[in-house]
């Protein structure tokens, strides 16, 4: 099969190796040419333009897009649909908001253009493991594209699936990355437990490594953690800084709007908040009242 993947970042430019590995034919775009002049070289074609993406496509055509949530996608679906026709489809394989992409797919349908989104998860190991896809979209649409997901996913008939109409898959993303929250927290809050209990002198390379067989809290994320520790047992080369991509934030949204207690996940996002404060204002504040009505001393500021 020949589609076009849009956006070669480290997941997009992994899922095009894997997919010429597969036999499918790749026609490759990214506003940088690095990228795509290094998959040439391993078979993929090569466009420097939206126009050569789609003038290099049989039709119906799929385009694949790998770029950033918001404007990006955004940005490039609109430069993409007066340039492709009825029967063709654009898969939006990021993490775009669920509600972007039903509008998204509204639009592209008075056009006569498929919208299927795939909440993608794999990152950097999707290249050897295979990707986990969440898949939205109509269902004969999705159908035509079964080879595609059959082969990115960890094995053709497993870790992927069509979940629904548009919206859905990255509805379903959005969620499992939610989830991923809660679980690393609790994983980061047990793990500095034991790292500060001196009395022990625990070593927390050695736990994460039983833990990895036989026990229940074993899981991709323990693995992980495990090969993290052995590099950097420390863990000095890293700033107490996490970012959020916003799945997190959206997870959190949803969850308030539906009624929904979700409180592991909404402590575990504003954990991540609390981890950029390097000076909190109201850490300092909580330190004025102890002292105003207590009497309680408060350490003095560096």
């Amino acid at each position: 099969m020949k589609l076009a993947m849009c956006g070669l970042g480290k997941m997009g430019a992994n899922m095009t190796r894997r997919l010429l590995k597969g036999g499918h034919q790749v026609v490759v775009y990214d506003r940088a040419p690095e990228p795509g002049q290094t998959l040439a070289a391993l078979g993929a074609q090569p466009a420097t333009t939206l126009e050569g993406v789609v003038a290099a496509l049989p039709a119906p055509r799929v385009v694949w897009l790998m770029v950033p949530s918001g404007e990006p996608t955004e940005a490039l679906i609109r430069a993409l649909m007066p340039l492709l026709s009825a029967g063709d489809t654009i898969i939006d394989g990021g993490n775009s908001n669920y509600k972007d992409t039903q509008r998204r797919a509204a639009m592209l349908k008075e056009h006569g253009i498929s919208m299927v989104d795939v909440g993608t998860s794999g990152g950097i190991w999707g290249l050897t493991e295979g990707y986990s896809m969440m898949i939205g979209g109509d269902a004969e649409v999705v159908k035509t594209l079964t080879p595609i997901f059959e082969t990115l996913a960890p094995a053709p008939d497993k870790g992927w699936g069509h979940v629904g109409t548009n919206g859905s898959g990255h509805f379903v993303k959005m969620v499992h990355n939610g989830i991923e929250y809660g679980m690393m927290q609790a994983y980061a809050e047990g793990f500095d437990v034991m790292k500060s209990k001196a009395e022990f002198a625990l070593d927390v390379t050695q736990i994460a490594e039983i833990w990895q067989h036989g026990s229940v809290v074993r899981s991709w994320l323990l693995d992980l953690i495990a090969g993290g520790l052995v590099a950097d047992p420390d863990l000095s080369q890293l700033a107490p800084y996490v970012p959020d991509s916003g799945e997190g934030r959206w997870t959190v949204a949803e969850a308030i709007d539906l009624d929904v207690p979700a409180p592991v996940i909404t402590l575990s996002l504003l954990m991540r908040l609390a981890s950029r404060q390097e000076n909190s204002y109201a850490a300092r504040l909580l330190s004025l009242m102890r002292n105003q009505f207590g009497g309680h001393a408060a350490k003095q500021a560096e």
